[in-house]
């Protein structure tokens, strides 16, 4: 690595740093470019020789607290016999963390980051490598795509391949769960729901089961356990 790639290396992290700081102090909503510029000791004009836009260092910060999602979702899919338990299991931790965290998840996965969004996971983990030490090989694919449409789907095409499900219910199924995530986190984060963090996730992950379930060839009995 060259000197001003250290250089810039280096500043970005004072930034997201920062940013990170604020987040977990006083929340996402209380981001604003003058306070990471002040607490990273730089004039908020240097940031955007970083940065081009406020929602990119916010994302950026966000994926720092998503190191223990991270690291569980391995361990939970390696309980699984098979891709389609795998797939459940990978939900069950994604809807654990998500609801524990709604405003960070939305940060990484739905908040609208402008052009070319599958670059910033992939420029995060070459700032961050050492995020990436406990990820076995075959998952860093997932968990450098930021779409939700495409996480999903690889793990679907697996199980589809193993003819757990049929091929041509690949999209629609990845679609129906995706969308209901999105639809009970937004509600999570809006205020429009009247019970708790812990029953919104187990309500999505009841949907979930119960969206592949109907599409699968796997024993219900066994689906349940997962």
């Amino acid at each position: 690595m060259n000197n001003k790639k250290i250089q810039m290396s280096r500043m970005w992290k004072y930034f997201v740093d920062a940013t990170a700081e604020i987040i977990e102090e006083e929340g996402i909503d209380q981001v604003t470019i003058r306070k990471v510029a002040d607490r990273a000791g730089y004039n908020s004009a240097t940031i955007y020789n970083y940065f081009s836009e406020i929602s990119h260092l916010i994302f950026f910060a966000s994926m720092k607290f998503l190191k223990n999602y991270t690291d569980d979702v391995t361990i939970y899919m390696n309980k699984g016999k098979n891709p389609f338990e795998k797939y459940l299991l990978a939900w069950e931790c994604f809807c654990n963390y998500s609801f524990q965290q709604p405003q960070i998840f939305h940060a990484v996965f739905i908040m609208d980051l402008g052009d070319h969004p599958e670059k910033l996971i992939e420029n995060y983990y070459e700032i961050y490598p050492a995020d990436l030490i406990n990820i076995p090989q075959e998952l860093k694919p997932i968990l450098f795509e930021r779409s939700m449409t495409k996480r999903g789907r690889s793990l679907l095409e697996i199980a589809a391949k193993e003819g757990y499900i049929k091929e041509d219910q690949i999209d629609s199924i990845n679609e129906m769960t995706i969308l209901l995530w999105q639809g009970m986190l937004t509600n999570v984060l809006n205020n429009r729901m009247n019970y708790e963090i812990e029953e919104a996730a187990n309500r999505t992950m009841e949907y979930v089961r119960k969206i592949i379930l109907d599409a699968s060839h796997y024993n219900a009995t066994d689906a349940s356990k997962v």
